[in-house]
């Protein structure tokens, strides 16, 4: 018996546009578990299947193929139906052909005087060059099942719009002329990849193509464990230097020769490793003339959604709806200030937040953030959306001042790895500190679970709702007690200094 062929889908196509070896992973092990999707490749999903639902109310009176996303069989038969339906709709939805082995469904399907416009909803807020291949497989599938295809846009969100009014939430660029010049490659590419699929694991060397245009689920199975140190590890290094270092012999930073031309932070790096202690610059004393007290320690967490809630908000603006604020007061010592908006999600939570900024930060000379242009941005977004408040927002963020260029241009430990995210700079300069203790660890965790406390949050038994919210105000905590506690060894590495001369 013959065996049936291998399909390919748009997503697959575009995978092995990237990467034969990927393509390949992804048809002969489609359950792996590189594939199975996290929290924060969900979260686009679900807010890009938003994007693609509410573009429909742009293009009206079309018909919707309703269909589960797996029967790609069905989807081309109803298409086909509703194609010929008399009268034809203007538009179809989710419209699904099927040629050359592989399919391709449409988001939006419009018909013209001459034939069909094909539209593809994008839930980025401009056109990208990786849009252009995405589209051309659908034009070129169309074409080859005997649509006339004459048009074909892309449907992006207009970073210009701003909630409440949704009337431009969308931008239609015509991409028609540069997906013609990409249609030239895409038949010989798809033969290439069925061609490869029949065969075994292709040999494809690692590049700069494992991260681009998306990083490669499989990349860990491909990329060789580095050893400690790596040259690479030098802080925001490019890539082309790296393969130089490596072309010349010099694997790990302790094999880089002394005489190398470096710059002051990579210097310092490799004095550190090569030690094996940290380095303190002398500098560090005058620098920390800029942290007077009493000082107050903020920091941000953030939600961020494609189709904006709020009054003012853009598609994707990162909204401050949290904050931690430890402050220094007067016969008090340290007091700890925190704020978490409580939903539901219809719900403006900035002013209120911006009250509570304003009463935690105000016997403050100066507020410490940690990457300070984040929380500068938080609080001018606080003082456009809150103008009452806009006097007392602005003084704060004259006061803002960083934590981040103190660690990164006067110390290096070793344990830092090349980074100066919070993440590694507190568990070495504070040992025993850090955020494993944690049930949310990191950033990208703390916004998910932001959206979802404030968005679906009613759906929690009462009793997971409450230990999410404990949660995230721990985790906010900790960013702001880690500067508090690194600000506190940074000023005893001066003064032990200044006990040696």
């Amino acid at each position: 018996m013959a065996r049936e062929p291998l399909r390919l889908s748009k997503s697959r196509f575009l995978a092995g546009l990237q990467c034969h070896k990927q393509l390949w992973w992804r048809v002969h092990e489609p359950d792996a578990p590189e594939l199975v999707p996290d929290a924060g490749h969900r979260n686009i999903l679900n807010q890009g299947n938003e994007v693609g639902r509410k573009a429909r109310e742009y293009v009206p009176g079309g018909t919707l193929v309703d269909l589960p996303f797996h029967q790609f069989d069905n989807k081309v038969a109803r298409t086909r139906e509703v194609l010929q339906c008399d009268p034809a709709p203007p538009a179809i939805y989710e419209a699904t052909f099927l040629a050359d082995e592989t399919y391709a469904a449409v988001d939006i399907l419009e018909r013209g005087p001459r034939g069909y416009g094909l539209v593809e909803v994008k839930a980025t807020n401009s056109l990208k060059p990786e849009h252009l291949p995405d589209v051309a497989i659908q034009v070129h599938v169309l074409r080859r099942a005997g649509l006339p295809v004459e048009r074909a846009e892309v449907m992006h969100l207009n970073r210009d719009c701003r909630y409440p009014d949704l009337g431009n939430l969308f931008v239609r660029e015509d991409v028609s002329a540069p997906v013609e010049g990409v249609l030239l490659g895409v038949s010989d590419e798809l033969a290439a990849q069925h061609r490869m699929l029949e065969g075994s694991l292709p040999d494809v060397p690692i590049g700069d193509h494992c991260s681009r245009p998306h990083d490669c689920p499989f990349i860990d199975r491909c990329w060789p464990k580095l050893p400690l140190h790596h040259v690479s590890s030098l802080y925001r290094i490019e890539r082309k230097q790296v393969l130089e270092y490596e072309a010349d012999g010099y694997a790990t930073l302790y094999d880089l020769p002394s005489d190398l031309e470096l710059s002051a932070i990579h210097a310092r790096q490799v004095r550190a490793v090569t030690a094996g202690r940290m380095v303190v610059e002398p500098a560090l004393t005058k620098a920390l003339a800029a942290f007077p007290s009493p000082l107050a320690f903020l920091d941000f967490e953030t939600v961020s959604l494609a189709i904006p809630r709020w009054n003012g908000c853009r598609p994707w603006q990162n909204v401050p709806v949290q904050f931690s604020c430890h402050v220094e007061e007067r016969g008090r010592g340290l007091v700890h200030h925190e704020w978490l908006a409580d939903g539901p999600g219809d719900r403006d939570p900035r002013p209120a937040l911006a009250e509570a900024l304003v009463a935690a930060c105000a016997g403050a000379r100066r507020i410490v953030a940690y990457y300070a242009s984040f929380e500068r941005e938080c609080v001018r977004q606080l003082a456009a959306a809150v103008p009452r408040l806009a006097p007392e927002l602005e003084r704060i963020e004259r006061r803002l001042v960083d934590l981040l260029p103190l660690i990164r241009n006067y110390v290096y430990h070793p344990d830092f790895g090349g980074s100066f995210s919070i993440k590694r700079t507190l568990p070495a300069l504070v040992p025993g500190l850090s955020y494993a203790d944690l049930k949310i660890r990191e950033g990208e965790t703390a916004t998910l679970e932001l959206m979802r406390l404030l968005f679906t949050g009613d759906e929690l038994p009462p009793g997971a709702r409450a230990d999410l919210r404990e949660a995230l105000l721990r985790y906010c905590e900790r960013d702001t007690w880690a500067m508090v506690r690194m600000l506190e060894q940074l000023r005893g590495l001066v003064a032990q200094q200044l006990e040696l001369f």
